[in-house]
């Protein structure tokens, strides 16, 4: 398993602004917002249920992790998701311990 996943009793848009609040209070600002429905309607005409994909950054965290591997850029700003599947909504984000592993 590579992701972290919780199904929320929340509204898609009650789901996102609760991830932006919970970031926020970590220390994390939200740097992009890609909101795939919408790209995926404008791009390929193609409907999906709502989803999108912020990335998220904690200034001092990132300029740690620069310092001690400048290649660690690959991997920020970090991302988290948000979905509908199914009713349902959903929240998601990589395990850090499985992107970092080294095989």
């Amino acid at each position: 398993m590579y992701n972290y996943k919780k199904s929320v009793t929340l509204s898609y848009a009650d789901a996102v602004a609760k991830v932006k609040d919970e970031l926020k209070k970590e220390g994390f600002g939200v740097l992009t917002e890609i909101d795939v429905k919408q790209t995926l309607k404008t791009k390929l005409n193609i409907d999906i249920d709502d989803y999108i994909i912020l990335g998220a950054c904690n200034p001092p965290l990132a300029h740690q992790a620069l310092t001690a591997e400048r290649d660690i850029g690959v991997l920020l700003p970090c991302n988290i998701i948000v979905y509908v599947q199914g009713g349902k909504t959903f929240i998601s984000a990589v395990l850090p311990t499985v992107q970092l592993r080294e095989d």
